[in-house]
């Protein structure tokens, strides 16, 4: 009969794999591969991201991973922007080709629905080349072809149709403007490893997220029908059962935290992998909450989200669900002047304000 662990205990777990129960001094780039990508929607989320979980995380850790191409920034899980080791980024970018093909046909096929997809694909290529484009510029080329539908959105169909790139120095701290796009073969020249297999990816899912469900990787990926791979993965996995009863899947060699173990406050980055890499997020956000998070970084106490917040101008305006004690008000107040001082540090004045969310 399969273990249960119950919510506290799975809270522990997966914080434990997040490497958010301590900071560490382990290379940037080794933590971007045990977490199987970060969050680069914007060009903050993945420098927060590894700020809250290396010691003495500096800006220059990343940016020289994105400089030295050992880092790449592209359309991957859900059709979102993420971060990814270069290497993982070529085996695990073809086997995301068929969600991507899907995100095409559901989401852009409003914008051009007559437009076909190898086409699409094939003129990109052409007009790429081997230069480097702004999106706005590659839509207007595109537009020449298709001049009946919006050039913008045809350049964002052809992002998901084509394995392109938002080279350096895009993704990088405090950067924007328009984004670039360039082929990834001749940004890395290298080829792509199209031997790989899902069974793969969710190994490495459950590396960095397990204890979990087919359905949570499901929702993490943007892949479906995964029921098949971790049925043929079971005689090598750890199965558990949550408290409401859900079988969840791990590696038979992690170790799972003590649930008393002490949970540090974490302002966490936009969308992070912890709050969004699972169907079923109870584990760390009430369902009342997960709203919220949709445009707002969330802020964790004692392990799970009991607020949000944002930082503007040196001044950090932070929205809470249920007040804080008095412990707990005094930890969020230490967090809160650290991350002020690695996201503004040149900012004289810092202000941290609270408000109560509804």
């Amino acid at each position: 009969m399969d273990v249960v662990l119950s919510d506290r205990a799975l809270n522990r777990a997966t914080l434990a794999r997040q490497l958010l129960l301590d900071r560490r001094p382990v290379p940037a780039r080794e933590i971007i591969e045990l977490l199987v990508g970060l969050q680069g929607q914007d060009p903050e989320l993945p420098y927060l991201g590894l700020w809250n979980r290396i010691e003495g995380f500096a800006h220059a850790d990343l940016t020289g991973l994105l400089a030295g191409r050992a880092v790449v920034r592209a359309t991957l899980f859900r059709g979102t922007q993420h971060l990814l080791s270069t290497a993982d980024y070529r085996w695990i970018r073809p086997l995301l080709q068929p969600m991507l093909d899907r995100m095409r046909r559901t989401f852009f096929q409003q914008w051009a629905a007559d437009v076909d997809h190898a086409e699409l694909a094939a003129e990109a290529r052409r007009v790429l080349g081997t230069s480097t484009m702004t999106r706005p510029d590659l839509g207007r080329a595109l537009a020449q072809r298709w001049p009946q539908h919006e050039g913008v959105w045809l350049a964002r169909a052809a992002q998901v149709a084509l394995p392109v790139l938002h080279p350096y120095p895009d993704g990088t701290w405090g950067r924007r403007g328009p984004t670039p796009l360039v082929l990834a073969e001749h940004w890395l020249d290298q080829p792509f490893d199209r031997d790989r297999e899902p069974a793969d990816l969710v190994l490495r899912y459950l590396a960095g997220f397990g204890p979990a469900s087919v359905r949570d990787m499901q929702a993490w990926s943007g892949l479906t029908r995964l029921s098949a791979v971790f049925d043929r993965l079971r005689p090598r996995l750890r199965t558990y059962r949550s408290a409401a009863g859900t079988e969840l899947f791990d590696l038979p060699d992690r170790p799972l935290p003590d649930p008393e173990t002490p949970a540090p406050v974490r302002f966490l980055a936009g969308f992070d992998n912890v709050t969004f890499g699972y169907a079923d997020r109870t584990r760390i956000v009430a369902d009342a909450h997960r709203p919220y998070l949709v445009g707002e970084a969330a802020l964790t106490v004692d392990g799970t989200v009991r607020g949000i917040w944002k930082l503007r101008r040196g001044e950090l305006s932070i929205g809470l669900f249920a007040p804080l004690a008095g412990a707990e008000e005094e930890a969020v107040g230490s967090e809160a002047a650290a991350l002020l001082r690695f996201a503004e540090p040149d900012t004289a004045l810092h202000r941290v304000t609270f408000r109560n969310l509804p």
